[in-house]
């Protein structure tokens, strides 16, 4: 048996040189392994951690955060549904043949393949910050986006975000203090209901499940800690359009609309007796842009104002300042795209960034495809990380040298590098060349959470076929069962 497989190997392999393909069994690394840097510890950076060849390449991944967020948990864990630590995955262990730096990269010098870093260093009661640089072969940007303020005055000041799981920390302390003050015997029934007021500032994917889980734990936990207040709850979700969850199809947006127009659904007894008849814990007010954000009140350009005790701002992502700095670094390759990109950098379907010859690589929100932009979402991340890992691991050359006719061309097998006996045949019997495809999004779908126990879903099972629409009961046990498996499993 042996020596029929040694014997078609060896026919194989022959077949394949005769057309001058290298297929000689892959070579122990030499050592000199590339330093490749990564910036970032999200839905990309994991991605392509788990994928990555550690044995090929030198991989440090530098970020203030050291572990993985899931994300799509993060509206549940600031109302207290699910633990912090159950939705943070330690980035050691996705990979423990990286090298992990806990510091901020402040700036990149492509000029010298280089990353000025800071971190906070304390000893005692003292803290100081360290500078220093940390060198790259290949510098891979995966820094995702923060909250977009559009400018208005007072947002950063006075509203909560929801990005990380310090954010959801600070709404779950916020919640509570709300219902605490409210308590207090001195207070009048109208301050009550400001100290009550929560206020969500955006109607996307984020907004729409954090004020379904926070109306959850009004409903669930209120009668149980809260029952004499719960006729002071206000919970009001300010959209500047005229609709929610843009990506979604507009029945599913009708849908969220309905649910979060519902009724109230508190089932004790004696608490209900203290609500108000026609009480309506959730108010969406659509067509209403926020003009300004003040200690307690938010002023609509409509002219209307709001008191609150707590506002969430979940209304779009902006880029970060290391992003806007790399951009510039770049200059016209960068600029002259930026009308598209809008403070994005600006990558080829290979993930490389314009203007840094493939040295630079980058994906996720942070970037953008000038000739077919993706949504901004994790799905997309996740999927480009493990793509670029596996050009990575086949030793794509990612850097091929410019055209007489100043064409970049697309990255290429590494000639030097021999190449897998299976991966040679699977080229050859598709008569595909040594370039590699470009990237391809998959599109599987959306999905939201919208409260008591419904959700909406959007899935394509395949590209090109038509899409799966669920809703209510239906819709939440594929949202659960979607984000349990990629939490667990994935």
């Amino acid at each position: 048996g042996a020596e029929i497989i040694e014997s078609s190997v060896t026919d194989l392999t022959k077949m394949a040189a005769s057309f001058g393909l290298d297929v000689e069994p892959r070579k122990p690394n030499n050592g000199n392994k590339e330093k490749v840097v990564i910036l970032g510890t999200g839905w990309g950076a994991a991605s392509f951690l788990k994928e990555a060849d550690s044995n090929l390449y030198d991989i440090t991944v530098v970020s203030p955060r050291n572990y993985f967020l899931f994300t799509p948990m993060l509206a549940g864990a600031s109302v207290g549904t699910v633990e912090y630590r159950s939705i943070t995955e330690p980035i050691r262990e996705i990979n423990r043949k990286t090298n992990f730096l806990e510091a901020t990269a402040t700036e990149v010098h492509p000029e010298t393949s280089t990353v000025t870093c800071e971190t906070v260093v304390c000893e005692g009661n003292s803290c100081t910050i360290d500078e220093f640089t940390v060198e790259y072969d290949r510098l891979i940007v995966t820094i995702g986006a923060q909250t977009n303020t559009f400018g208005i005055p007072g947002v950063r000041e006075h509203c909560c975000f929801l990005k990380q799981v310090e954010d959801a920390r600070r709404i779950r302390t916020a919640l509570v203090n709300s219902f605490e003050r409210a308590n207090l015997p001195s207070l009048t029934d109208e301050e009550r209901i400001e100290n009550l007021t929560f206020a969500v500032i955006g109607a996307g994917p984020t907004g729409i499940e954090f004020a379904a889980e926070l109306r959850d734990f009004v409903e669930q936990d209120g009668p149980k800690y809260y029952p004499h207040l719960l006729k002071f709850v206000r919970i009001k979700i300010i959209e500047a359009s005229s609709t929610v969850l843009a990506p979604f199809d507009k029945s599913l947006q009708e849908e969220a609309i309905k649910q979060m127009n519902r009724r109230t659904a508190i089932t004790d007894s004696e608490t209900l007796d203290l609500l108000p008849e026609n009480f309506k814990l959730t108010e969406l007010l659509l067509d209403s842009s926020v003009k300004e954000v003040t200690e307690n009140t938010i002023l609509l350009n409509n002219g209307n104002e709001i008191k609150y005790g707590l506002s969430v701002w979940a209304a779009g992502n902006g880029p970060l300042p290391l992003t806007l700095q790399l951009i510039e670094a770049l200059g016209d390759a960068q600029a002259e795209e930026q009308n598209i990109a809008r403070g994005r950098l600006v990558i080829d379907p290979w993930m490389r960034v314009k203007g840094s010859n493939g040295k630079i690589l980058a994906f996720g929100d942070c970037t953008c495809i000038t000739t077919g932009q993706l949504p901004a979402t994790a799905q997309v991340a996740a999927q480009q990380g493990e793509y670029l890992a596996g050009l990575l691991n086949k030793k794509y050359e990612m850097s091929p040298q410019v055209t007489p006719e100043g064409i970049f061309p697309p990255p290429e097998r590494d000639l030097e590098e021999s190449v897998p006996l299976s991966d040679t045949i699977a080229s050859f019997a598709c008569q595909g060349g040594d370039y590699a495809k470009p990237f391809q999004f998959l599109n599987l779908g959306i999905l939201a959470y919208t409260g008591g126990g419904s959700a909406l879903a959007q899935l394509s099972l395949a590209p090109d076929t038509e899409t799966i629409k669920g809703k209510g009961f239906l819709g939440n046990a594929v949202w659960r069962s979607v984000y349990l498996s990629n939490r667990f499993h994935g």
